[in-house]
């Protein structure tokens, strides 16, 4: 399966169907979530019962558990397992939550099925920014508070009005806690990021026009949703831990609120080890403690696009490579051995006009597309052979 092609949310619901016992129910889907990074907004992994074609980025990773969460969300709180009727009844679901810009909505109008539609719509609530070359220079990439969504739609399951109301309070309360914990420490560098990536992340409120007192905490005495306020803590858990440190100060904050969430000690203590686990588990894959320099960040986020650009265009590639074995020698050739520069000028040269026959790598011959070439050369012996028709649904 590959979330950056088309089909990819059909092919999901060829293979959940054999898995539908996955979570016994919504305290197990929350764990299981947590564990893989998506509570806390760090795709690390996917569920087990989804084996990718390739290795899958933050964002793929970020597709595949939202979409999870939202499929066993509705089968837990509705006991239906109909794919079909999920589709439309999430589809719906973001219809009224309203979340969307209305250019997306033109291009929505436009998709053929629903479950094309909601492939759009579903990288449109994934990525924070729409401009691929954006992306590359910016290592803030996927929505970090995907998880209220979750949140979201297990109320709408049960009591659909007001939904859009209910998501401004959700944000209003988990960008406070956040704040606010991270206003009981001295701020880093990563603290900084990790703050721009919350920000840039709410989707319902304007972080520019809260006011940052304390009355939030009005807000979450009255709040009694049980798995709210387990992501509330997680999130304030999230924000004091990263640095890997917890002093007085910052301990103080996350047993006060956690008291005011309704939690005893001991649940406050579980999810502050649940939490140094995970960075003890992914502090080396998680996006926004990464100090790489400039270079080093441009390189790999590159990689990462032209990485989707190669699965996305797979039997396209595959065709008209085989049809330039001189090519395809020297693609080869350049892995164990140094090219001439006419060598290198034969592949440039060949392929721009490929390129030029999809218009989706249209992006390599655009001006400084060049740069993209070298990437394209190492990786495409690696990636396209597995890439082939990924999100084919055999017949049964």
């Amino acid at each position: 399966m590959n979330p950056s092609a088309s089909g990819w949310i059909n092919k999901y619901g060829s293979l959940v169907k054999d898995n539908i016992s996955a979570y016994e129910d919504f305290g197990a889907l929350y764990d299981g979530m947590k564990k893989i990074g998506f509570v806390y907004g760090i795709n690390t992994q996917i569920p087990e019962f989804i084996v990718p074609e390739h290795t899958l980025t933050e964002d793929e990773n970020a597709k595949i558990n939202l979409l999870t969460s939202l499929y066993f969300t509705f089968t837990i709180e509705t006991g239906e397992t109909d794919f079909a009727i999920f589709l439309n009844r999430i589809f719906r679901f973001y219809m009224d939550l309203r979340v969307n810009q209305e250019s997306l909505w033109a291009k929505l109008l436009s998709g053929t099925s629903t479950a094309a539609k909601l492939e759009k719509l579903v990288d449109s609530r994934v990525y924070l920014e729409d401009n691929v070359i954006s992306k590359t220079f910016n290592s803030i990439i996927t929505n970090s508070l995907l998880f209220i969504d979750i949140l979201l739609f297990k109320r709408y399951l049960n009591q659909p009005e007001e939904i859009r109301k209910h998501g401004q309070q959700l944000e209003y309360i988990a960008i406070n806690v956040t704040y606010h914990a991270l206003s009981s420490k001295e701020k880093n560098q990563s603290d900084k990021r990790l703050e721009q990536l919350f920000e840039a992340s709410l989707t319902f409120i304007d972080a520019t026009k809260e006011n940052f007192d304390g009355s939030y905490r009005k807000k979450v005495l009255e709040n009694h949703l049980v798995w709210e306020n387990h992501y509330f803590l997680d999130m304030a858990c999230l924000t004091v831990w990263e640095d890997k440190s917890l002093d007085y100060q910052e301990s103080e904050y996350i047993y006060g609120i956690g008291k005011d969430l309704g939690f005893s000690e001991k649940e406050i203590g579980r999810s502050l080890e649940e939490i140094t686990s995970f960075f003890a588990k992914n502090s080396a894959v998680i996006p926004f403690l990464k100090g790489k320099n400039l270079a080093i960040q441009f390189y790999d986020s590159m990689a990462k696009v032209v990485n989707k650009l190669i699965l996305r265009n797979s039997k396209r590639l595959q065709k008209e490579l085989s049809e330039s074995k001189e090519l395809v020698y020297l693609i080869s050739k350049s892995a164990t051995k140094d090219l001439t520069s006419e060598e290198r000028k034969k592949i440039q040269n060949q392929l721009i006009d490929i390129f030029k026959s999809i218009p989706s790598l249209a992006i390599f011959i655009l001006p400084g597309g060049a740069v993209m070439l070298p990437i394209f050369i190492k990786l495409i012996p690696k990636l396209l052979p597995s890439s082939f028709d990924e999100n084919r649904v055999e017949k049964e």
